[in-house]
């Protein structure tokens, strides 16, 4: 076999030698990659130093971290004195006239958060003079839809693919080559939303390649695209009052937060009259409780006389210390109320508890019986209530949102057209440039895309749950009107009842002038018990109070009445003016600031009520009840001294 043969060569040392050279490089590469899999394993066990982890990854948060209210920022703490009490009344404070036409304006004036009277305390109502500008904001968010939108993209890339190929020098080596590919990219796009849904854009790319190593018919070689695209919906997706929804949505969501913030600030202006109002009473609660006190001590002080000199007897005496002990309890009270009904007023305008003075109000009540066609109040009150205004816009959202479900149950057809110029050029291998002409290589796409679920069930089921809710919005504003129509028969009902209470009382504080005149003129002529003049006094004092809570109260429910028929600004001639502030603009941060609404300001344009100059409580005929002249004219004659007969 050999002799025929010959010699056959060898061929394992090489193989050998190849298979261990292969060998060796896998190894080198599996250590490389058992190390960086440990590492993963590692990490990811957390076996790694808490120095090295902090530094490359987030720590978990595993206790629960509250910071002391001391770091917390600080808010400035005004220079307040203390406030008054019973005990420190604060007599000596200076008297503040304040009149109700002043009293809104301040209020109005301090109420960036609007206050709404809630007893003897003012509290926020939620709603602030930045909430319409605020929502205003929405309107250009919801616009930003349709703004051009240009991008730009600026790469330089290089790739190197390696590959092995057999060497021709040796027919059986291999070899590794590679193609270096260095590129230059540069794209840029504009592209645009129109009103009808769809979308247009125009763009250009330019592309520089260069490849070595190697001969190529253009190297380097620069490939340029321009194109013009429009796709445009023509079912789902199309139409002006579909897209253009969200930005009409924006636009009464807007109104909405104003008419919000209206109704408040009515709420508010309607607690200001009622604390005006309220404070008057307890200034004239308190003057009448003052007035038994200074009876009671003066009866007290008449009975003790008349027991030392053995004319009364110790029951008198007793039944009147208790009565004076009453009449100051009373006092107190009513003292208290007096207190707290101004500081009531003070927090509702957006004063300090105290700052030195005392507010006396100088706006007299209204007197006069006002009649109102009830047919107006009704008009009014459907056309001006705020409440019931912000429904009707609510009705108006969801119409809007009804009709962009209506348009997304429909089938998803859009219209696509592309058109591109393509160009080419560079340098042959003799060095010469070879291009394209302009406008030789073009493209054209014209089609249509459909895509339909089959039955469109979810769209569909949106569609009649806006349907449903459009009529639960009309639902609504019928309840929201027969509520308003209630409030408003309500209020005409306490008008008239505080009114006739008012006229009813008057002639019970006569009766009781009268009466206490009388009692006191009979138990000085010892012709009377003494419980006769206690219950004089106390009846005068009833009917003194009684008589102010009538009419405050009938000049509050005239408040209520305009809140309650959404007039309550326009009767007072308060009126809202804008305020703007400068913030960057589309135009950008090297073009001046825009201008923009930030708040809506509240004012009183004029004066809607009359001031005194002297505290409202005088026009209750706040004199002395024993010094006044005696309302009858023929006082019972006192009898005659012990001795004497009567002719």
């Amino acid at each position: 076999m050999e002799g025929t043969t010959g010699k056959v060569p060898n061929f394992l040392p090489f193989f050998s030698e190849r298979a261990d050279k292969r060998f060796m490089i896998v190894r080198s590469w599996s250590r490389v990659a058992s190390f960086v899999a440990g590492l993963a394993v590692i990490a990811g066990a957390g076996c790694l130093p808490n120095s090295v982890a902090s530094r490359f990854l987030i720590p978990e948060q595993q206790s629960i971290d509250i910071r002391p209210p001391s770091e917390l920022p600080k808010a400035r703490i005004p220079d307040v004195p203390e406030p008054a009490t019973v005990s420190k009344p604060m007599s000596d404070a200076e008297g503040r006239l304040i009149s109700l036409d002043e009293a809104i304006q301040l209020s109005l004036t301090n109420g960036k958060v609007v206050r709404v009277l809630a007893g003897v305390a003012a509290v926020a109502s939620g709603s602030t003079i930045y909430d319409p500008a605020i929502s205003n904001t929405f309107i250009d968010q919801e616009t930003g839809r349709f703004d051009p939108v240009l991008s730009v993209r600026n790469s330089y890339d290089r790739t190197g693919t390696p590959s092995a190929n057999f060497d021709p020098a040796s027919p059986v080596g291999a070899r590794v080559d590679g193609l270096r590919t260095d590129s230059y990219n540069l794209s840029t796009q504009l592209s645009k939303t129109n009103t009808l849904g769809g979308t247009a854009s125009i763009g250009f790319t330019d592309s520089l390649t260069g490849l070595e190593p190697g001969v190529f018919p253009l190297n380097p070689q620069n490939s340029r695209t321009a194109a013009m695209t429009l796709t445009q919906p023509l079912l789902k997706g199309a139409g002006r009052t579909a897209n253009l929804a969200p930005i009409v949505i924006a636009r009464l969501n807007t109104e909405r937060s104003f008419f919000q913030f209206k109704d408040s600030l009515q709420e508010s202006v309607r607690g200001v009259i009622e604390a005006y109002w309220a404070l008057i009473f307890a200034r004239t609660d308190l003057w009448a409780r003052q007035q038994q006190v200074r009876q009671g001590q003066a009866a007290y002080d008449r009975a003790e006389a008349r027991f030392r000199g053995k004319i009364g007897n110790a029951a008198e005496v007793a039944q009147a210390r208790l009565a004076l002990a009453n009449f100051r309890t009373s006092q107190i009270a009513a003292q208290a109320n007096a207190i707290l009904r101004e500081a009531a007023l003070r927090n509702i305008l957006g004063l300090p508890p105290a700052d030195g003075e005392k507010l006396i109000p100088n706006t007299a009540p209204s007197f006069e019986r006002r009649e109102f066609k009830w047919d107006e109040l009704l008009r009014l009150a459907e056309e001006n209530r705020p409440d019931l205004v912000e429904l009707k816009l609510v009705i108006e959202v969801d119409q809007q949102r009804l009709a962009q479900a209506q348009n997304q149950s429909r089938p998803q057809v859009d219209l696509q057209a592309i058109y591109r110029w393509h160009g080419l050029e560079g340098i042959t291998p003799t060095g010469a440039v070879l291009g394209s002409s302009a406008g030789r290589f073009t493209d054209l796409t014209l089609g249509i895309q459909l895509g339909l679920p089959l039955g469109l069930r979810r769209d569909r089921a949106s569609l009649r749950e806006q349907q449903l809710t459009v009529a639960r919005d009309w639902a609504n504003l019928e309840q929201g009107l027969h509520s308003a129509i209630h409030q408003v028969a309500n209020s005409k009902r306490f008008l008239a009842q505080h009114y006739e209470q008012y006229r009813a009382l008057k002639e019970a504080r006569e009766a009781a002038q009268v009466n206490l005149d009388r009692q006191l003129a009979e138990n000085s002529a010892g012709r009377a018990i003494f419980l006769n003049v206690l219950q004089a006094i106390t009846d005068w004092g009833n009917a003194v109070s009684a008589e102010a809570q009538a009419l405050t109260q009938y000049n509050t429910e005239l408040a209520n009445l305009e809140r309650v028929t959404g007039t309550i600004l326009e009767t007072h001639a308060i009126h809202f003016y804008e305020e703007r502030f400068g913030s960057i603009s589309p135009k950008g941060r090297l073009a001046a600031p825009g201008r923009y609404p930030e708040s809506m300001r509240p004012t009183v344009e004029q004066r809607t009520y009359d001031q005194m100059r002297v505290p409202a409580e005088n026009v209750f005929d706040l004199r002395d009840p024993v010094k006044r002249p005696m309302a009858d004219e023929n006082p019972i004659e006192p009898l005659p001294p012990p001795g004497i007969k009567k002719p």
